[in-house]
């Protein structure tokens, strides 16, 4: 893909918010365990910065996936993963199947709201006993007239304690499997849902996660999106654009501890000359920076195929997996040339160590991934 003047245009528009509305305030908010969604949401949402591909009918920008694309590459460079994680929900995990697959009732009632940055969205799949194993979720919703009476929880849910909308999915049929589930949209103001507790976690720490209840809370048919039983598949379609999200805001993240640890090994003298004279430790770079060109190139692949309309699954699961470990392998060795500080908190090499682990967990896990690419490969084997 060649960036075109008015990419790179959206781009400095970007990178300007981030460094004036977001960077300023990292530290207060990863203190504070929480960042301001609505007010931070409501800024982007002036910009047209929440809806870029979706109808200009109800807020949207009505580009292609390019400029959504530009969009997390450029809150990916933002110094913690908490807040451009949930920025992502907002735009690439929880509204996606509403915008795709609701009708004109759940686009105009929700995801209006979510483009203008009125209402925080949360996407609750994860369940105390299913995570990775979204065939195992156990929340149900019963039908009750015109209304299903949903019961159950959700944990690590991003966004959690300030959602205002829940794109859930939930279990219509069935006791098991992924047959029978549905993605309804769930107003937080519902009498009988509540927010069990926020997770206190190893990182991300101004991202809200939060465990969730459900106790007899009823929701209107109307808010399912798509026909009853087909919440695992819509989902599933929502997976694949979380997971290329992931990866372009991980890839910027990558890059920017690398660069970081450039200037640091560069300015930091021992034995008489700069620790970037180190034959090992500019080598080692060397290796770090060609692996996030060749893992940049192989998310714009995965970009191109989006735009084009065609199934990333396969693309996409390696994209996640090696972004996953290159992360790992990055904060690693910037970790250890930053020395003794890179383990202070007073240093941000220490909470990219900590934020970037997410990156092989979060939205499905690096063996996920693995079974995923052996299944569409053809090496599974029979039963698995």
């Amino acid at each position: 893909m060649d960036f075109t003047h008015e990419h790179e245009m959206f781009r400095q528009m970007v990178r300007k918010f981030v460094q004036t509305e977001i960077d300023p305030h990292i530290d207060e908010w990863e203190e504070a365990r929480i960042f301001p969604a609505h007010d931070l949401f409501k800024k982007m949402g002036n910009l047209g910065l929440l809806g870029l591909t979706y109808p200009e009918q109800y807020g949207g920008g009505g580009v292609d996936y390019w400029y959504n694309a530009i969009l997390l590459e450029e809150v990916g460079r933002t110094q913690c993963g908490g807040v451009p994680m949930a920025i992502a929900v907002q735009t690439d995990m929880a509204t996606p199947a509403l915008a795709e697959h609701g009708n004109d009732y759940q686009k105009e009632t929700f995801l209006k709201p979510a483009i203008a940055g009125d209402a925080v969205f949360s996407i609750a799949v994860s369940e105390p006993d299913a995570g990775s194993d979204v065939a195992a979720i156990r929340t149900r919703a019963v039908l009750d007239g015109d209304e299903y009476v949903i019961n159950g929880s959700k944990m690590w849910i991003t966004n959690g304690t300030q959602a205002d909308f829940l794109c859930l999915l939930t279990r219509t049929s069935g006791d098991y499997g992924f047959r029978g589930m549905s993605l309804i949209v769930v107003p937080t103001s519902t009498p009988g849902f509540s927010v069990s507790r926020k997770l206190e976690k190893l990182g991300n720490h101004s991202s809200d996660t939060a465990i969730l209840s459900f106790d007899n809370m009823r929701v209107p048919v109307r808010n399912r999106i798509g026909a009853e039983g087909m919440g695992f598949m819509l989902q599933m379609r929502q997976f694949q654009q979380e997971r290329l999200a992931a990866v372009l805001m991980s890839l910027s993240g990558v890059e920017q501890i690398i660069r970081t640890t450039i200037n640091y090994t560069r300015e930091r003298h021992a034995f008489g000359k700069p620790l970037l004279n180190n034959q090992w430790i500019y080598f080692k770079i060397s290796e770090l920076l060609t692996e996030v060109e060749a893992q940049r190139q192989l998310a714009y692949h995965c970009v191109r195929r989006f735009v084009a309309g065609e199934d990333i699954t396969r693309e996409v699961s390696m994209a996640k997996l090696k972004g996953g470990r290159l992360a790992r392998e990055a904060a690693d060795w910037c970790l250890q040339f930053h020395g003794g500080m890179g383990y202070v908190e007073e240093y941000p090499m220490a909470r990219y160590f900590r934020d970037s682990r997410l990156m092989s967990i979060g939205g499905g896990a690096d063996e996920i991934m693995l079974r995923i690419i052996a299944k569409l490969e053809g090496i599974l084997p029979e039963g698995e």
